[in-house]
């Protein structure tokens, strides 16, 4: 049993009316408590909501369970009212470390974010990107024509990155993604798979006639000149996850299907 004392939770929930209806069905078990007094944060809604809250929440140091109210709800759990008690008491525990992101905006100014799913270094003009990408002090492409670059870690590499048709990482994997985003030259440029320990420094060559943002999950820096992105080992998210439906067994699920696709 993960909780050996009663149950205190905390419940956020997004605005939407079933994320509303969801919270007064648990309520009827678990009173919400202080985010301070509580031992299980409960966040109610879909991926974006679930990655701002942990964004927002990490700082208490408590475990989180997502119920999903949203759409697709990746990083949530499927609600259950019945078995709500036993889907928390036996869930699994997954550790994520996020990406923490640094950049330099053309006027020099230093602004930092973390990032759980991805960094994405995307144009922000008509214009192409060009943008020279280091990791670990090592050149991976000293010029890439693209409408950007995106970096995602094993959590986040079933969601945009898989869209780019980057590669799904295992969860225990220890390695981040390095994805192209519709890359113009070199065109066949598919990315590279790097390890978790590793540095990455994106550059832009051209910040007149091309410039770019540099976006953590949904947070957005405009006019970016140089961006560093590694991981960061000081901030650990602990999420629960049904024992049925884990966040690992989800995983294995899209390599599976993406596998089935590409054969």
């Amino acid at each position: 049993m993960m909780f050996k004392n009663k149950l205190k939770l905390h419940i956020i929930n997004d605005k939407n009316n079933k994320s509303v209806s969801f919270k007064k069905k648990i309520e009827k078990i678990f009173p919400s408590t202080s985010v301070k007094k509580s031992n299980l944060i409960i966040i109610i809604g879909g991926d974006g909501f679930m990655l701002n809250s942990l964004k927002k929440n990490y700082k208490y140091k408590k475990p989180f369970y997502g119920i999903n109210s949203g759409t697709y709800g990746f990083l949530m759990n499927k609600f259950s009212y019945s078995k709500l008690y036993k889907n928390i008491h036996t869930a699994k525990l997954i550790e994520i470390n996020p990406l923490k992101m640094v950049v330099k905006k053309k006027n020099n100014k230093i602004v930092k974010s973390i990032a759980i799913n991805e960094v994405s270094i995307l144009r922000q003009s008509k214009q192409a990107a060009s943008i020279l990408i280091k990791s670990n002090n090592k050149i991976i492409i000293n010029k890439l024509i693209s409408d950007g670059v995106l970096v995602s870690t094993p959590a986040g590499s079933t969601a945009y990155n898989l869209s780019i048709h980057g590669p799904i990482l295992d969860l225990n994997s220890k390695k981040l993604a390095i994805t192209p985003i519709s890359p113009f030259r070199p065109r066949r440029w598919k990315g590279k798979i790097i390890n978790d320990k590793n540095k990455i420094e994106i550059k832009n060559l051209d910040l007149l006639k091309r410039p770019i943002s540099a976006v953590a999950d949904n947070i957005e820096i405009r006019n970016a000149k140089y961006i560093k992105i590694q991981i960061e080992k000081k901030i650990k998210f602990i999420l629960l996850y049904n024992k049925s439906n884990s966040l690992d067994k989800k995983i294995k699920i899209e390599q599976l299907r993406k596998d089935i696709h590409t054969n």
